[in-house]
């Protein structure tokens, strides 16, 4: 046990740990900074097949009440998550396929840059890390210099300035680089399956809004002669 504790060390896993976050968090916005950390809880529950499967299900649904109501009940389907419920809200309050488009890509473009703030923040932590080791290293070696009168005392702060640079190594390889591929792969997934599903909402939106638009300019035309 006690073998165990000297791996713990507190100075080496404030400064290792405490100054790569303290790096990331500098390099990133507030914003950034919060949907990194609340971006962790996604690494065990994320599943972007379900996900999809999902969106494919609803659509269905909204494709349904499209061919029995119109287009502007769309938002009576089921569906799940935040994302496809504002989807098809959308789509039920659309004018025009174009700010139906515009408002795809507006989306789309927001959460891609919302994930890479979150990615960015924790590659800022991984390749912050082993400096940050060795900075833990030095402050052990100095420690170790100081009481280099009394051989007794060298071992603490040698293993102290040794276990900074495995730690800076094990937070940059282990831990915050892997988390920032996950997030990355993840994130992929994620907009990947959501352009699929508004690529094919808006579809929709074309055959029955732009249609709808040019059969309402042909009865105006027909009324006027």
């Amino acid at each position: 046990m006690t073998d165990f504790l000297a791996w713990l060390d507190p100075l080496a896993i404030a400064v290792v740990i405490g100054g790569s976050l303290l790096a990331a968090s500098l390099r990133a916005t507030r914003g950034e900074a919060g949907a990194a950390f609340a971006a962790l809880r996604l690494l065990v529950r994320a599943d972007p097949d379900a996900d999809e499967a999902a969106a494919r299900a609803a659509i269905h649904r909204v494709e349904a009440i499209v061919e029995t109501k119109n287009i502007v009940c769309v938002d009576r389907a089921e569906t799940t998550g935040r994302f496809l419920a504002e989807a098809v809200r959308r789509l039920s309050d659309a004018r025009s396929s174009a700010d139906y488009a515009r408002w795809t890509e507006e989306t789309l473009a927001a959460r891609a840059r919302r994930h890479g703030g979150a990615i960015a923040f924790w590659r800022s932590a991984a390749d912050a890390a082993p400096a940050m080791g060795m900075i833990a290293t030095v402050v052990g070696l100095i420690r170790m210099f100081r009481t280099m009168d009394d051989p007794t005392h060298l071992g603490a702060p040698m293993a102290s300035a040794l276990v900074a640079t495995l730690l800076g190594l094990v937070v940059a390889n282990l831990i915050a680089g892997p988390i920032a591929e996950r997030l990355e792969r993840l994130s992929a997934a994620e907009l990947g399956w959501q352009r699929r599903a508004l690529d094919h909402l808006l579809r929709l939106a074309q055959a029955e809004l732009d249609h709808a638009v040019g059969l309402q300019r042909q009865l105006a035309r027909s009324i006027a002669r």
